[in-house]
């Protein structure tokens, strides 16, 4: 059974919280296990173009990227496109990513583990 993610803050806010999901991420899928993300709220910037990171951190874009070339279910919040982060309306850099409460919500009775970050 999959465990999911659900991602909220901001991806460089002065904290790792962000940085510290995908990893676990990264390392769990890693490890031989199913692991879905669903980016929420200001999170949804890992899914757009032109987020850089601040000198001396880890591209979490990259981490993401890579994640979903390694086979990790990624779907990003419809709704949140236009209401959050700092690139507020902009469009994701794969808009099949795009994503529904719904999905969300079918994914969570569906998985075996939810974790929010």
């Amino acid at each position: 059974m999959p465990m999911m993610f659900i991602l909220n803050q901001q991806p460089y806010d002065g904290t790792d919280v962000t940085w510290n999901a995908l990893r676990l991420a990264r390392q769990l899928h890693g490890d031989g296990h199913e692991v879905r993300i669903f980016l929420m709220n200001d999170s949804v910037d890992l899914a757009r173009d032109g987020i850089l990171p601040p000198e001396g951190h880890e591209d979490m874009v990259e981490m993401l990227r890579n994640l979903i070339g390694k086979g990790v279910a990624v779907k990003v919040c419809g709704t949140c496109q236009s209401r959050c982060g700092i690139r507020k309306g902009q469009p994701y850099y794969d808009e099949g990513l795009k994503s529904t409460m719904a999905e969300c919500a079918s994914w969570v009775a569906s998985s075996e583990k939810v974790m929010t970050f």
